[in-house]
């Protein structure tokens, strides 16, 4: 299925909300945060900026991910987060991005409640790398990314246990865990309307 930017647009004036989403139990204290989806309207099609992030970074080194990270006292919402996240890692420019709003909050096993925010963005793109965060960045096709026949399900042992994650391969790249997870959410959540 092709999504449009009227349909995205649509779809998320019309949106209830979301409920959280929890990966597996979880640690009594949560940290807040908030990624941006961007999806770049492009004249070959809609596609979505995903980062690579350094291997020596404390928290999820050398994943695939979208830009965002910890809620800060400057930001008002987390789509100030996401905003100030995506400005300081890949030098998204904010004039360039209308979000659209977010998903339910996403609470992973490491520890973070994460609200994505879904958001179009309008080239040209200008964009600078925080080398210190962010390896690559790359743009898989949104209508890839929302085709469930992109996506598997996978298992990996964490401190002795078996844990289920969704796991997406696109080209060179491994998209899995959280990101993936949010992904299918943001395609439940489109396709729930039709």
């Amino acid at each position: 299925m092709e999504f449009s930017i009227a349909l995205l647009r649509q779809r998320f004036a019309t949106a209830s909300p979301r409920l959280p989403f929890q990966e597996e139990p979880l640690p009594v204290a949560l940290i807040p945060a908030a990624v941006l989806i961007p999806i770049v309207v492009r004249d070959s099609g809609l596609t979505v900026i995903m980062t690579k992030r350094t291997a020596h970074l404390r928290d999820h080194p050398g994943q695939v991910s979208f830009p965002g990270g910890r809620c800060e006292p400057v930001d008002d919402s987390p789509i100030a987060t996401a905003l100030r996240e995506a400005g300081e890692e890949i030098g998204l420019d904010p004039r360039q991005v209308e979000p659209l709003g977010t998903l339910g909050e996403y609470r992973t096993g490491t520890g973070f409640a994460v609200t994505p925010v879904v958001a179009l963005v309008m080239p040209p793109l200008n964009l600078r790398l925080d080398d210190f965060e962010v390896d690559d960045v790359f743009e898989p096709p949104l209508d890839f990314l929302l085709d469930a026949a992109s996506f598997r399900r996978e298992q990996i042992e964490v401190r002795g246990c078996m844990r289920d994650y969704w796991a997406v391969p696109w080209q060179q790249y491994y998209i899995w865990g959280a990101t993936a997870g949010m992904l299918v959410e943001l395609r439940n959540f489109l396709l729930e309307s039709m």
